[in-house]
């Protein structure tokens, strides 16, 4: 029995590996393993819930996803959400193209009678690519420093949009932007 389903936004190859490495590093230094464990991708959350029916948002999606077109992403800060997750990320810019697609995507659902939770409305969303999970508060100092070392802004774009079961993590499907259904 899954516990939710996401919707993200994927990387493109350079900058997904650009991701990994950090990934990669935290790993090593046995720092925060839980992302590579849970076979994650590198992403952004655009939308989280645990009450949908998964069968109905692949229509959805896939219209969403042929009208957008391949998004511009500048990795340009880091930060950290201090819960008990310890959650450490790299920030994209907030530009307007991001913040209207996601906004697009959350209209849609809406128009299917899926409703939005307060952190995914467009006033509230925080758009972050997550690094490391689950950070000892001991080595947070340690982790902010592996995240210095990757030498910001790191560029590229976001190219697919896909939904993830969770827990464990499962790709459930994933269409390209702008892969227009006309053509």
């Amino acid at each position: 029995m899954s516990e939710g389903y996401a919707i993200e936004l994927y990387l493109d190859p350079a900058l997904e590996n650009q991701v990994l490495k950090a990934w990669n590093v935290f790993a090593r230094r046995q720092i925060s393993t839980k992302l590579i464990n849970t076979e994650s991708r590198p992403h952004i959350t655009l939308f989280s819930t645990s009450f949908v029916d998964s069968t109905k948002l692949e229509p959805i999606i896939k219209t969403f996803a042929s009208r957008q077109e391949p998004l511009s992403l500048s990795f340009s800060s880091i930060g950290s959400f201090s819960s008990d997750n310890n959650v450490l990320f790299l920030s994209p810019t907030p530009s307007l193209s991001l913040l209207q697609l996601q906004v697009q995507l959350c209209d849609a659902m809406k128009k299917e009678g899926v409703e939005i939770g307060e952190e995914y409305r467009p006033d509230s969303w925080v758009p972050f690519c997550p690094v490391a999970l689950e950070v000892p508060k001991s080595r947070m100092a340690e982790a902010f420093s592996v995240l210095r070392d990757l030498k910001l802004p790191v560029n590229g774009y976001a190219m697919d949009v896909g939904l993830v079961e969770f827990s464990p993590v499962r790709e459930v499907f994933s269409f390209a932007l702008g892969n227009n259904l006309e053509s």
